[in-house]
């Protein structure tokens, strides 16, 4: 993961070398500038942002625990003190540390556009951090010297203080002058009205997050409201938050997912259920989320399937030598490549999963590393999510709009994310008329339930359905909804966690570390 950091690191030093005044001064060394230099801290928070969230074991446990994937030990919510260690550790060494010297230093240069940017990100690290594991170091990490051993805070006092930061944040990104980032910024190329909206959805998911909350009901509802008559939030496809990872293997800077799967090892098989799930459903999604290197592989690789092979959630069985049988990760948001091979018996009725123009089953093949373009995704926050979160929330709290029409913009809205990107990495793009019957579809269903909480369930499956590649937003729905109702696990070791562990390191090294989490306790907003 250092290679993916580097390669950024090194294009943005390349442009504030060649771009910056200061460093023209024959009397100061421009390989030692007095002060960070900002132009080179951003990317680099920027990239331990989506490396130590998005490639880590954060992502791959929270993705595995909600049934998209499968990993021996973590299926069996096998976690220990180390599982998530190195993730904890390089979030506060690398990305919060660095942030708050943006913070710090571009105050003083009065170069607020990085100093905006900085905080939204910092909250959204943080409101990650607390979703994940509680109370964490907050108002005395990030100190360097002067404080080695951070206090605690509680994950409800963080929260309220991210909605200040993120306030904060915008109130920067406002001010003039405006001295844009550029190129230098990987998520939004600078442009400030973007990562407005992008701070507005920030607080539009947080406030949702905590809506079981009694004492904050009628403050989220009146938030909320006040942020869709804003008319500031992610709205369309251009204005997503995504982390985009690279194509190129040396250095290496593809998506995480496509390093470990698209070779002859492999760390993931794919959850049986869900594929099942996506199956029973006749949901055209299971071609771009699967690919199946074998043509009649089944549950447990026999011979008997449609090439649909993976596991269950909770199997204890060991890994045999099953690389080249398993179904795998296909092109979306991973980079993978596109399963076009015919699918054995599915049923006449289908409308959506069809064989229509897809290949003979002779096409399967193991994939490997020149498989796909490894150009993958981590979407945080975008216009599907914006709707899905609005669908709860008018649902659940009766805030502005119809819960219906966002569950519909949700639906086309990741079709068409799908489409596009699928396009964009060698695959078909599926047809609008396709996304409108397919919605259609989904619609009649929604309007034969006839209570709040089959609405809720259906909504929050389209939702989970739709989180594929952000298993942590799709962990967090789960704990705060109950939905989806997901497969019992065949053998676990642990409960299902309402929580991580902390890293054991921390534990050991900090005096004012609580003890270590257990699996049962909720976090704050989870009611």
């Amino acid at each position: 993961m250092k290679k993916i950091k580097n390669i950024f690191l090194l294009a943005t030093s390349l442009l504030a070398l060649s771009s910056c005044d200061q460093f023209l001064d024959v009397n100061t060394d421009p390989n030692n500038p007095s002060k960070p230099v900002l132009e080179l801290l951003l990317p680099a928070t920027q990239v331990s942002l989506g490396v130590n969230i998005a490639g880590s074991a954060l992502n791959r446990a929270a993705s595995v625990a909600m049934q998209h994937a499968y990993i021996l030990g973590l299926g069996r919510y096998d976690y220990t003190g180390a599982t998530f260690q190195t993730a904890w550790n390089n979030l506060y060494s690398q990305a919060l540390n660095d942030l708050e010297i943006i913070i710090k230093n571009g105050t003083e240069a009065k170069s607020f556009g990085y100093v905006g940017m900085a905080k939204i990100e910092k909250a959204y690290i943080y409101s990650i951090m607390v979703d994940l594991w509680g109370d964490v170091p907050y108002t005395e990490a990030s100190q360097g010297e002067t404080n080695l051993n951070p206090k605690f805070d509680k994950g409800a006092d963080i929260y309220k203080d991210l909605f200040r930061l993120i306030d904060e944040g915008i109130a920067d990104l406002n001010r003039n002058p405006y001295i844009s980032p550029g190129t230098v910024d990987l998520f939004y190329r600078g442009d400030r009205t973007l990562w407005v909206r992008a701070a507005n959805t920030l607080k539009l998911k947080m406030l949702n997050q905590i809506r079981l909350v009694p004492s904050e009901r009628e403050r989220v509802i009146k938030d909320i409201n006040a942020l869709i008559a804003g008319n500031q939030l992610i709205t369309t496809g251009a204005q997503d938050w995504v982390f985009r990872f690279g194509t190129t293997e040396t250095p290496q800077n593809r998506h995480p997912t496509h390093i470990s799967e698209y070779r002859a090892t492999k760390d993931f098989y794919m959850d049986q259920g869900f594929m099942e799930r996506l199956y029973n459903l006749d949901d055209l999604r299971l071609r771009y989320y699967i690919y199946r290197q074998n043509a009649n592989a089944g549950v447990n690789f026999t011979s008997t399937g449609n090439g649909y092979g993976g596991r269950f959630a909770g199997d204890p069985t060991g890994q045999p030598a099953d690389q080249a049988q398993r179904a795998t990760f296909g092109i979306y948001p991973y980079g993978g490549i596109y399963d076009n091979n015919t699918i054995r018996n599915l049923p006449t009725t289908f409308q959506f999963l069809t064989n229509t123009g897809a290949t003979t089953p002779g096409v399967h093949r193991v994939v490997g590393t020149t498989d796909g373009t490894g150009a993958g995704i981590f979407p945080m926050l975008t216009n599907y999510m914006t709707n899905f979160i609005l669908a709860e929330s008018a649902l659940t709290l009766g805030t502005t709009g119809n819960a219906r029409t966002y569950l519909r913009d949700g639906v086309v809205q990741h079709l068409q994310a799908v489409s596009s990107f699928s396009a964009g990495n060698l695959g078909p793009a599926i047809p609008q008329a396709t996304i409108d019957a397919f919605v259609a579809r989904l619609l009649t269903q929604y309007d034969a339930l006839t209570t709040p909480a089959a609405r809720l369930n259906f909504i929050m499956t389209q939702k989970y359905i739709a989180t594929v590649g952000n298993g942590i937003e799709a962990y967090n729905d789960y704990r705060r909804t109950g939905s989806p109702t997901l497969s019992t696990p065949l053998s676990p070791v642990n409960p299902f966690p309402l929580r991580f562990l902390y890293s054991t390191r921390e534990l050991t090294a900090n005096p004012n570390a609580p003890a270590q989490n257990n699996f049962v306790t909720p976090v704050f907003w989870d009611l």
